[in-house]
């Protein structure tokens, strides 16, 4: 099940992080990221501890500072709306630096940065020290509906093939002299975009036939049985448990 090579965003290791089941892994981080965003925006101290629980994840699992950072600039688009809030969100007004910015929209977006990026860091954790085929694996010992888990797996499988067949073409296209330059170029670009739907959909389809020559009924099976033991469930409660205790903290104060 899943993609037969390891993703980007996994890195290779033999920590502790890495040794944990996928399923525990993913309750943690879901845990994690729930109590999050339970917590009230005015506990500034309460985010930094959450760093801090995260920064020890990853040293733990030896993820290099610079590798996480990296892959969190997937949330630039989230820190882009967030800067525009303080100057469209109605309300008392602050004047910071010659500019009239709202309080409310102070507070939405430091909220939005903080309980994102925590989220954001916690997800790459957990992708940098799991492999894509494990993480199907816990989701389905994790009894999430076998369609979903189906379809996660089929994009992740084939998500890479399309990008190639898209890489291909790209360069057929530059090996003819085309340079997308302006607007008058857009219509050769709509068309390179129909025939990759084209193609994507005519290898779906041979994929699915082939899929069911070899007796493919609906549903995957399952390769390998992937359990964990109470030990291994302890290590994984740490974090949203020690979360938990900060999100109470932070409310009681």
């Amino acid at each position: 099940m899943g993609a037969g090579h390891a993703h980007k965003l996994y890195r290779p290791g033999h920590s502790p992080v890495h040794a944990l089941p996928p399923h525990c892994k993913l309750a943690a981080v879901f845990g994690f990221v729930l109590v999050v965003v339970s917590t009230p925006r005015t506990a500034v101290w309460a985010f930094a501890l959450y760093a801090l629980l995260l920064a020890a994840v990853a040293a733990v699992a030896r993820i290099p500072a610079g590798f996480l950072l990296r892959r969190l600039l997937i949330e630039v688009p989230f820190v882009a709306f967030a800067v525009l809030m303080p100057f469209v969100v109605p309300g008392e007004q602050v004047v910071f630096a010659g500019l009239s910015l709202s309080v409310p929209g102070l507070w939405g977006a430091w909220n939005v940065l903080a309980k994102g990026t925590l989220g954001v860091a916690a997800s790459v954790l957990l992708a940098s020290t799991t492999e894509l085929r494990a993480l199907l694996l816990g989701l389905q010992r994790l009894r999430l509906p076998p369609l979903l888990v189906q379809i996660a797996s089929f994009m992740i499988r084939y998500g890479d093939v399309i990008t190639d067949e898209m890489r291909r073409m790209s360069i057929a296209r530059r090996s003819r002299g085309f340079e997308a330059r302006g607007v008058r170029h857009w219509g050769v670009l709509a068309k390179s975009a129909g025939a990759l739907f084209i193609r994507s959909y005519e290898r779906g389809e041979r994929v699915h036939l082939a899929m069911v020559s070899r007796g493919y009924a609906g549903t995957m099976p399952v390769i390998d049985e992937v359990r964990a033991d109470r030990t291994q469930w302890t290590y994984a409660a740490a974090l949203p448990v020690s979360a938990l205790a900060v999100c109470l903290l932070g409310w009681a104060l």
